[in-house]
């Protein structure tokens, strides 16, 4: 039992790389939609490339996007709006009428037969403006007809026949004109005073009838019969054969999908996919080891793989016309900001694949993407630089931009029906790649990893870890600038992570504050603390400024990339001098152990430079009277030992490189300490 537990135990980071493969296949399988996937790949304007394809079932051909949106537009053109008639408002009218007649026609001027009669007059042209209704000025009839709304039903009608407020005068002077001329005015004051519009335009009905005529139209236009030629081997996709094979696509996809096969489709995708990724974690175990055995790395290579994943298939089922609003080229970013450019390219081109499955028009796609994460690799370097970003950015535009419009000349022959609004959708996906640097800054908190912007953040020497440093331990303060000078330009020169290797630098060291008199660049007075320790007391206070810096360092909340400088810039090299002394002192009874740091050995590119540059750096200061062939040889001498002694074998760096850093570090020794004219007193 207890064997079993320990093999579990030791095999646990294989078992969570087993789960983490597991769970991404079934969360991106879940994603994908639900239907097949129809076997033959086709393009506008392109020959078609299978044996004749015959029509395996009886389909509708569906109606274009364009034929469908021409059809709405009819319907809406011809649409005869709704206008409904306010009785109320007439009763009002009259009742106004009745109570205001006599203050503009006295009873005292007319004897009663012709006041009854003026009274009468003026009710006959009421009826008459309220026989069809008085409009009330808004939403203008767009047609010739219109539906006037009475009690509950609909009846036709020419618009003109509305008669509107503003029309009323005129239509009284030629009502007025045969025997009542002499009473225009007083007629025109009353209506004014009492007439109100009580026919307006129903809006919620008009669209309630639009909606119900928009539904009423056919979203497909004849049919396909089994066995009927659909098209022929080298016969160009066009227009109308386009569409039919779309048409059958989408019926084979929606046909496929059924309770008896989707488990055999999800089962395909499944397969894909975990193929796909497990391709990703063959390359990260050959060529990405470090990336590979750290589980939290992996997570978060994973972790984005599925956020863009669920982006795309969230856009796809709102609105598939939206799909390059997606800002995939972040993926790439991320990856180069925390790791490389290969693996970032590698991931992405991966991530494309696994999109082609759910995007429309999956090769334009692929191709578009793929171009863009290229450009995105090639194009983004120092990122904590604002300007490079956004120039990277306008470049990843532009490159979806021409693309677009290249595939969009091959599908149509022309620039005439170019959907403009696609460059928006280019350029808003351009401004959504620039929330890049708050999300990085989002993924070191949640990850505990480190980005060249927050390495510009580490190597500010006010920084209060550094600061403390400069005031404890000046003479290390100003060791570690020059180390990280040197190893700085030894990193450019090799195109290592110059920004990384000179923040390791700088920290390097921080461990000697607590004992600062201890080292010898502390050491203001001939006074030497070690003179009275013995050899074993000295070295283990040598020793132990890398377990303290490893502690101060954490403390300070520094990121694990930089605490990797202070682990193994000694490696397991020995504290040479120390242990010479107590040799001679106890014969060979000195137990090596004790004189040796604990390692680890430098394991990448960056920590083996900066193992180079500190031995030298450290060492010069022991040069008597130095010149070019002293320090040339002083340098192969150091770096020299440390490649004996097998320090660099688990670095990923050559010896060509090696050689590289050593010339760099012979030249700036040589610029450090070049002969100086003596100037006369």
């Amino acid at each position: 039992m207890a064997r079993s537990l320990d093999s579990f135990y030791r095999s646990q980071s294989l078992i969570y790389k087993y789960v983490l493969h597991l769970v991404t296949v079934a969360a991106i399988v879940f994603f994908f939609p639900r239907g097949g996937q129809f076997k033959y790949e086709f393009q506008k304007g392109k020959p078609w490339q299978y044996e004749n394809l015959y029509a395996p079932f009886d389909f509708s051909i569906n109606k274009s996007a364009e034929e469908l949106e021409r059809e709405r537009e009819e319907i809406r053109a011809q649409q005869i709006p709704y206008y409904r008639f306010d009785t109320q408002i007439e009763q009002q009218v009259y009742q106004e009428f009745d109570r205001s007649f006599s203050e503009y026609f006295n009873p005292q001027e007319f004897d009663t037969r012709s006041w009854n009669q003026l009274r009468q007059r003026g009710l006959a042209l009421l009826d008459s403006l309220y026989v069809n209704g008085i409009w009330d000025g808004n939403a203008p009839p767009n047609t010739d007809r219109i539906y006037l709304v009475r009690d509950n039903e609909a009846s036709g009608m020419d618009a003109d026949r509305l008669l509107r407020m503003g029309d009323i005068n005129s239509w009284l002077r030629q009502e007025l004109r045969a025997g009542y001329a002499s009473f225009t005015n007083r007629y025109q004051d009353l209506f004014f005073r009492v007439v109100q519009p009580n026919v307006s335009r129903d809006e919620a009905l008009t669209a309630r009838e639009l909606e119900e005529e928009l539904s009423r139209i056919s979203l497909t236009r004849g049919n396909v019969d089994e066995g009927a030629l659909v098209i022929a081997r080298g016969e160009v996709v066009e227009a109308e054969n386009f569409n039919i094979l779309q048409s059958l696509s989408g019926e084979y996809e929606s046909e496929l999908w059924s309770e008896n096969n989707q488990y055999l489709i999800l089962g395909g995708y499944t397969i894909l996919v975990a193929l796909v990724l497990l391709m990703l974690l063959l390359f990260l175990k050959k060529y990405r080891p470090q990336v590979y055995q750290n589980n939290v790395k992996l997570t978060f290579i994973f972790v984005n793989i599925l956020i863009m994943v669920f982006l795309t298939n969230l856009v796809i089922k709102y609105d598939d016309a939206y799909v390059f609003v997606v800002p995939l080229c972040v993926l790439p970013l991320i990856l180069k900001t925390f790791f490389d450019a290969r693996l970032g390219l590698f991931v992405h081109v991966l991530t494309v694949l696994i999109l082609g499955f759910v995007v429309p028009n999956s090769f334009e796609y692929i191709f578009l993407q793929i171009m863009a994460g290229i450009v995105t690799i090639l194009t983004v370097s120092e990122l904590y630089k604002r300007a490079n970003l956004f120039i990277s950015v306008g470049q990843i535009t532009l490159i979806y931009i021409l693309g677009y419009f290249a595939f969009h000349i091959i599908h149509e022959g022309n620039i005439q029906n170019v959907v403009w609004v696609n460059f928006g959708f280019f350029l808003l996906n351009g401004m959504l790649t620039l929330f890049v640097q708050p999300l990085i800054y989002i993924y070191e908190k949640i990850f505990g990893m480190v980005s060249d912007v927050s390495l510009l953040e580490l190597s500010d020497t006010n920084s209060k870890l550094l600061k403390e440093l400069s005031t404890k331990a000046p003479g290390t303060f100003n060791h570690s600038l020059q180390v990280a000078n040197l190893a700085e330009a030894a990193a450019n020169e090799i195109g290592a992570n110059a920004m990384l290797t000179r923040v390791g630098a700088l920290y390097h060291d921080v461990g000697k504050m607590n004992n600062p008199t201890y080292f010898t660049e502390n050491q203001i007075t001939n006074i030497n603390p070690h003179d009275e320790l013995d050899p074993q007391e000295s070295a283990r206070i040598i020793l132990s400024h890398v377990i303290e810096g490893i502690e101060l360092a954490r403390k300070y909340k520094i990121p694990d990339r930089v605490i990797d400088f202070i682990r193994t810039h000694h490696g397991t090299t020995m504290v040479y001098y120390f242990y010479k002394k107590a040799k001679e002192m106890q014969g060979e009874e000195v137990e090596e152990k004790k004189f040796r740091y604990p390692g680890p050995i430098p394991f990448s590119r960056e920590t083996a430079i900066l193992m180079m540059a500190d031995s030298v750096e450290a060492a010069s200061k022991s040069l008597v009277n130095p010149s070019y062939t002293i320090i040339e040889e002083f340098v192969d001498k150091i770096v020299g030992g440390q490649v004996q002694a097998g320090q660099f074998i688990n670095a990923d760096i050559t010896f060509r490189e090696i050689e590289t850093v050593k010339k760099v570090l012979k030249q700036r020794l040589t610029n450090i300490y070049h002969l100086r004219v003596e100037y006369p007193e």
